[in-house]
């Protein structure tokens, strides 16, 4: 059986609303994963990113985040909001630019005791010129999109 044309525009559609939809969380997930499943506590504790484990689980947020030890997991548990990063985990820059965009683990950084993520690491160096200026940007543009489709 043949698709017309309208029928494949249809399925397009369909699968281009179901990506959209997918992306509306506050927290960026992929797969259900928080932070592409990368544990948020590490980037405080060994300064780097660290994929974490998926037996060491915990759901927080509408999102499953995943660390790579028990005490790691345990000390997200007790202050999530100390590990959690800003906007969601979406693009700090983006955001202070009005939009929510993906993050890549590898730019992040680490400022006033909260983690920031970005798009990539050009993007960081973007964001990296004036922090402060892009923070209280955020900041102020977080709560207007933060249950907001993303782009």
């Amino acid at each position: 059986m043949k698709l017309t044309s309208f029928r494949l525009a249809f399925i397009a559609i369909l699968l281009a609303a179901n990506t959209v939809f997918a992306q509306q969380s506050p927290v960026f997930a992929t797969a259900g994963k928080a932070i592409r499943g990368y544990d948020p506590v590490a980037y405080f504790t060994e300064s780097k990113p660290v994929m974490g484990d998926s037996t060491l689980a915990y759901s927080y947020r509408g999102a499953n985040w995943y660390f790579a030890s028990a005490a790691n997991r345990d000390a997200f548990k007790a202050t999530p909001d100390q590990y959690v990063p800003q906007y969601g985990g979406y693009c700090a820059y983006g955001t202070s630019q009005g939009h929510k965009a993906p993050t890549q683990p590898d730019a992040w950084t680490i400022n006033g005791g909260k983690l920031y993520l970005n798009y990539n690491a050009k993007v960081k160096a973007i964001w990296d010129k004036d922090r402060p200026g892009y923070i209280e940007k955020a900041d102020g543009i977080w709560p207007t999109i933060q249950d907001k489709d993303a782009h």
